[in-house]
């Protein structure tokens, strides 16, 4: 399962490059990207009705980390499309309200899901087999009414849940975003830094994108909810430096047959080679 959902995620984020080029205006990209995600999950659905699970834990696996990294992003861009569907004509005072009346919509999610989130920020497992089963949901978890009217065999209690909060995380970052612009203050992402304190990325470039792509594989920033371009747009910020375009190198990299992973290979053989070299035996005495 996790090597077709990977491969299946990475012609995702490929679409989704594709569409961010050719359409700057939200509810353009948005429609676009609706579109293929309703696809892309189709085609994961009729994967999962053909695959049986080797374990419990490889079903929780899916439904927990794999399946929100897809539903979050059609909910993502369900959520922008219809924010500025329904944005009102006015003065940018009537546009901030607005948006912050938005803001103030994922903080009632938040407060209405607490426990689960607090559950799921703490990264807890001793309810897994309740929420992210099939077939095994309890109603004293707090479950929600559309739970009943979803595809059991493609659905658990609370994997919605989930992608609701990795959702819920991107549209408070464009949100905040669309505010910083109307209010003239610094947009996320761009980082006040002493200029002594500024680190400038002198390496080459396709090193930065190769751990740029680990980076966004492993999920290693919000959760796994990040999408690669902004990942790209922090650390560009970050280290002062432009990365064009990086989808094209990715690309190269991954038709590469050989040396795929260059750059993380020597990270990986020069600190294991400083670690062996170096004495972190107790002291001699």
């Amino acid at each position: 399962m996790k090597p077709y959902s990977q491969s299946l995620l990475m012609e995702l984020e490929r679409e989704m490059e594709r569409i961010h080029m050719e359409h700057a205006e939200p509810i353009k990209y948005s429609e676009q990207a609706i579109k293929v995600l309703q696809a892309k999950i189709g085609m994961l659905k009729d994967y999962l009705v053909r695959y049986s699970f080797k374990s419990k834990e490889e079903e929780i696996d899916f439904f927990k980390v794999i399946k929100p990294q897809f539903t979050s992003r059609l909910i993502y861009y369900q959520e922008v499309f219809n924010i500025e569907h329904n944005r009102p004509c006015g003065s940018e005072k009537i546009i901030r309200k607005y948006y912050k009346a938005e803001l103030e919509k994922l903080k009632t999610f938040f407060d209405q899901n607490l426990d689960f989130y607090r559950y799921y920020r703490m990264e807890n497992v001793y309810l897994d087999s309740k929420y992210f089963l099939r077939g095994e949901h309890d109603i004293r978890l707090t479950l929600d009414t559309f739970y009943y009217q979803t595809d059991h065999q493609f659905s658990t209690s609370h994997d919605f849940k989930i992608a609701k909060i990795m959702a819920n995380e991107l549209i408070k970052v464009y949100l905040d975003y669309e505010l910083a612009k109307l209010e003239d203050r610094p947009l996320p992402g761009q980082i006040p830094v002493n200029a002594s304190q500024k680190q400038k990325w002198t390496a080459p470039k396709v090193y930065l994108i190769e751990l740029i792509y680990a980076f966004h594989m492993e999920g290693v920033f919000n959760n796994g909810a990040s999408e690669l371009k902004e990942i790209v747009a922090y650390l560009e910020a970050a280290f002062d430096v432009q990365l064009g375009n990086y989808y094209r190198t990715l690309i190269e990299i991954c038709a590469c047959k050989s040396e795929k992973t260059r750059f993380l290979d020597t990270l990986r053989e020069r600190l294991s080679k400083r670690m062996d070299d170096a004495d972190y035996g107790p002291a001699e005495g």
